[in-house]
């Protein structure tokens, strides 16, 4: 009796296992995702080409011409 289905040897078994593999680490090298850990943000792999966005520190009282202004008419308010 023979038998016509093919049998899988453990080094075609292991050398298409490790296609695999590689497949799917190179896939995850490549996909550039951005990660956050513990608060700090990682890059993705494309961040040489990312858009640096600069936010200049404000004044830290936000409320200064607001504060000018008042200040201004209670000054006026005593000179009457």
């Amino acid at each position: 009796m023979s038998h016509s289905t093919p049998r899988t040897t453990h080094g075609s078994l292991r050398t298409r296992l490790a296609a695999v593999l590689a497949v799917a680490l190179g896939g995850l090298g490549l996909s550039g995702c951005q990660v956050d850990v513990g608060g700090q943000t990682l890059p993705s792999a494309y961040y040489l080409q990312d858009d640096v966005q600069y936010f200049p520190a404000g004044p830290e009282f936000k409320l200064a011409k607001e504060a000018a202004a008042l200040k201004a008419y209670k000054d006026e308010l005593a000179e009457d």
